[in-house]
């Protein structure tokens, strides 16, 4: 037990004596404005990470759809979908028409484990996503875990996601895309209009 704590105390030593080292390894060469640029493009990818989620889970097509370049894609499996008329479209099958002032009670997702890769006016990223929702007793559930790959570009001077490629994890891909045929079914009939009597 002893010799356990020791190991580890030296093992957290060497790590944080070789934490200042790392940061410089990554940014030497560049100058304070290309640093500086380097943290401004990282925040501002990081902040699209964040905002996916946030228009996602309050049903704002036009905000998530605006997140995606012009040629943007979001991919999950066979199911692609290339442009904003694609996007907004696969939204609307999902969800319908939302409300005007409506309000997500019911559910949101939590964006985690984010790395970015900047390459110019290129980057990359990899994020976990988790969509929790409320449960019968109101108790929330853990219903998606999943994780994306993605491609970004600097467009008209913004970060934009280029392509999107979504990884359900638990449940799986064909697992879930049950799930989501049965959601549009149930959708599509409570949108229909009902015979009169």
């Amino acid at each position: 037990m002893r010799m356990t704590r020791i190991v580890n105390r030296f093992a957290l030593a060497t790590l944080v004596a070789a934490m200042p080292a790392l940061a410089p390894a990554q940014t030497a060469g560049l100058s304070i404005e290309q640093r500086l640029q380097r943290v401004e493009d990282q925040l501002a990818i990081q902040r699209i990470l964040i905002n996916y989620h946030a228009y996602l889970d309050s049903r704002n097509i036009g905000a998530y759809v605006s997140l995606f370049a012009k040629d943007g894609e979001w991919v999950n499996g066979s199911l692609v979908r290339k442009g904003p008329a694609q996007i907004r479209e696969l939204l609307t099958g999902l969800f319908g028409n939302t409300p005007p002032g409506w309000v997500n009670t019911e559910s949101y997702t939590h964006t985690t484990n984010i790395q970015i890769d900047l390459h110019g006016d290129r980057a990359t990223a990899r994020s976990r996503h988790l969509l929790v929702k409320r449960g019968p007793d109101g108790s929330p559930v853990p219903t998606l875990a999943g994780r994306y790959e993605d491609e970004l570009i600097r467009e008209d001077g913004h970060w934009k996601i280029l392509r999107r490629v979504d990884y359900p994890v638990l449940p799986t891909a064909e697992e879930w895309g049950k799930i989501m045929q049965a959601r549009r079914a149930a959708t599509a009939t409570a949108e229909r209009p009902k015979e009169p009597k």
